[in-house]
């Protein structure tokens, strides 16, 4: 496994796994990955929406040659404040940072002097900028925005709110951990539940796009083969990093997988299970004569089921990508990438290690909850739609 960069480049070139790069958690990487995989896919299915012309611009009143504003320098000042209080520390810190870079970013330790210069040099940038562009009379301006165009603005959204909910998930799944240590917990880097992120981004976007009157279902049409596509590559990051993410192990009282299921005979043994050595997790036994940082791994073998998902994740977004063109019911192509992905979860979680709770008659998990609510959703919605369409194409 790969905790953080310093251990891939090890592999690759023997490097020790213990240099600056240790900085750049794996994990952390393929989050951002994810996002922008998701956001490539958006822009690209938002424009060729437009060019087909069911999206269209709204027209935006913009005031070119203001005078500085004050407020702009001051968030910028402010945010110059928060880059340099944690820049400064870093770098006079590395050594101890660079162990725990996540829990260091969401702490409150800092450098005030780093703050400080950081506010002036964002400020006076700021100013200098609105300085150098204010006319001698302001201009109003109408500009054409397109719903592509606010692709960088739903990715932020999309981030945030998705990051707050997968937090709230996870708290809500592991309340123990929460009130043992709250604040810790609240602003750790870890501890991030996937239905959460998918919920909280999805409220968070559709009061976006709500708001700037963008069509929801055509929408939702156009960000469901970036979702799922997104999942993939952040699943890529649970298996790199050994995360936990995993499954159940391969021997138990009640079974012995000595060697892959049927369904994977085919396949190397990497593919099915794993000890997940130097997982960023730290879980495990020792490794024996390993001096580095992540020196553990499992005692027994487990299945590799972000390997599946992995898999699973790419064969769903290629079958959403493939009849995108084909499916012309606004929201339709959305429940379907609904049903898929319900389906897809409630499979993975028979074979994952998850905390299971008694939901009236039935004992699941709350992935497996989640994922029969969504292929519901998915399934009335759905026919609800093509009713809707049958109806008004007969009138």
């Amino acid at each position: 496994m790969y905790p953080n960069l310093s251990y891939l480049l090890h592999d690759l070139i023997g490097t020790n796994p213990d240099n600056w790069t240790s900085i750049f958690q794996t994990f952390g990487l393929f989050m951002a990955l994810a996002f922008l995989s998701a956001a490539w896919n958006l822009y690209a299915e938002l424009r060729r929406k437009e060019k087909q012309g069911i999206f269209t611009f709204t027209p935006q009143k913009v005031k070119i040659g203001e005078p500085v504003k004050p407020i702009d320098v001051a968030i910028n000042g402010l945010i110059g404040f928060v880059v340099g209080f944690k820049l400064l520390y870093i770098f006079q810190n590395f050594d101890i940072v660079k162990s725990d870079m996540p829990g260091t970013v969401f702490s409150t330790t800092g450098s005030a002097v780093g703050g400080i210069v950081g506010a002036l040099l964002f400020a006076g940038y700021k100013y200098w900028e609105q300085n150098s562009d204010k006319l001698e009379k302001p201009v109003d301006k109408i500009m054409k925005i397109f719903p592509s165009d606010r692709t960088g603005d739903i990715t932020v959204v999309a981030a945030i709110t998705g990051l707050l909910g997968a937090k709230i998930f996870a708290l809500i799944e592991t309340p123990q951990q929460f009130f043992a240590d709250p604040i810790g917990e609240l602003f750790s880097g870890s501890g991030l539940a996937i239905y959460g992120g998918l919920v909280g981004g999805a409220i968070g976007v559709i009061s976006y796009i709500s708001w700037k009157k963008i069509s929801v279902p055509h929408f939702s049409d156009a960000v469901a083969p970036g979702l799922i596509l997104s999942y993939g590559v952040g699943r890529m990051g649970c298996q790199l990093s050994g995360d936990g993410d995993w499954g159940i192990p391969v021997k138990t009282a009640d079974y012995d997988f000595s060697e892959a299921p049927s369904w994977l005979s085919w396949a190397p043994d990497w593919v099915w299970s794993s000890t997940y050595p130097h997982n960023v997790n730290m879980d495990g036994v020792k490794i024996e004569g390993y001096a580095w940082q992540y020196n553990t791994q499992l005692a027994d073998a487990v299945f590799a089921t972000p390997i599946w998902e992995i898999a699973a994740s790419f064969a769903i977004f290629g079958i959403l990508w493939g009849i995108r063109k084909k499916i012309t019911i606004p929201g339709v192509l959305f429940c379907i990438y609904l049903i898929f992905n319900g389906l897809e979860r409630y499979w993975i979680e028979a074979w994952r290690v998850n905390d299971r709770y008694d939901w009236l008659p039935f004992n699941w998990t709350q992935a497996e909850l989640i994922a029969v609510m969504l292929m519901t959703l998915g399934v009335v919605l759905g026919f609800f739609l093509w009713r809707k369409n049958k109806a008004r194409v007969t009138e």
